[in-house]
């Protein structure tokens, strides 16, 4: 497995590394941001990810000696996106159908009518600076009173519209705000600290869905409040169908990324507080892990 990712080196800034295993091969020299390796991949990207692989490193680091909070002062890891914008799909599993269903104030007659239509739901979802890595804090909002993480492959879409590669997403979420009207979506899903990626991008030239099993786990004050795993076998859609749509009339000159939906649902009864510790874990792409606070 090769993996792409992004970190901070307090004395040399944004950095660009290929992770093999427990090390990461600083490639900064040959590809200077995520954006130019999706550029430099668009109708090659086998021959992109092989480039990647024989890129001669200017050093080597420990991938562990990365695993620390944002800091400017210290090495930590940093969202695998730069230029990029971050899209959504939603209702995509027969659960989350069921869950806005649940929520809506007035049955959710829209949602169930979405699932089975053939234009997918498709949302911006952040700019590539307002997106939130490894280790850092999501946020809640305060003018509502259920706020939800939800876990979700993201997939990574060169500007030729190749999906390349997957990572893992957190589109957080108020579903109060969404389930009184569904055209508070925007306000449910987009504001400050509502999306975090990574920790790594899996380069996988894909045109189906990865088997993967998808693993939510809150923890607060240290005890898992929330547990809970769906498969990629369960997305209503298929991985090409969802991209196509993206970019029917939409250009993507430094790729984008694609979140592709949860279908994980909390209780009803719980939502985010903050301390929380989130926990997305999606196969190969590892384990994404952000603390909340309010926002």
């Amino acid at each position: 497995m090769t993996a792409l990712i992004r970190f901070l080196d307090p004395a040399l800034g944004v950095r660009v590394g290929r992770r093999d295993g427990d090390v990461v091969s600083d490639v900064t020299d040959h590809f200077a941001s995520i954006g130019a390796w999706l550029r430099a991949s668009s109708g090659r990207t086998a021959a992109a990810v092989a480039d990647l692989e024989a890129s001669q490193a200017s050093r080597q680091i420990a991938f562990a000696a990365l695993l620390n909070p944002p800091a400017p002062d210290q090495f930590h890891l940093l969202p695998p996106l730069d230029e990029q914008d971050v899209w959504a799909a939603g209702v995509t599993y027969a659960r989350s159908r069921e869950a806005r269903q649940e929520e809506a104030l007035d049955g959710g007659d829209v949602y169930a009518r979405v699932y089975a239509a053939e234009r997918p739901e498709l949302f911006f979802k952040a700019r590539g600076n307002w997106v939130i890595g490894h280790l850092g804090a999501v946020g809640i909002r305060r003018d509502s009173a259920w706020n939800v993480p939800e876990p979700e492959l993201t997939l990574v879409v060169n500007p030729a519209g190749e999906i390349v590669g997957f990572t893992v997403g957190n589109d957080m979420s108020s579903r109060d705000i969404e389930g009184a009207n569904p055209l508070y979506l925007p306000q449910a899903k987009i504001y400050t600290a509502s999306c975090a990626l990574g920790p790594q991008i899996v380069l996988r030239p894909l045109t189906a869905w990865p088997d993967v099993t998808i693993m939510l786990t809150v923890e607060r004050a240290g005890t898992p409040v929330v547990q809970s795993a769906i498969s990629t076998d369960q997305i209503h859609r298929r991985a090409d169908e969802l991209v196509a749509w993206l970019g029917r009339h939409m250009e993507f000159p430094d790729g984008v990324l694609l979140m592709t939906g949860t279908g994980i649902v909390p209780p009803s009864d719980f939502t985010l507080a903050a301390g929380d510790t989130i926990h997305v874990s999606i196969g190969e792409a590892g384990v994404l892990t952000n603390t909340v606070k309010v926002i």
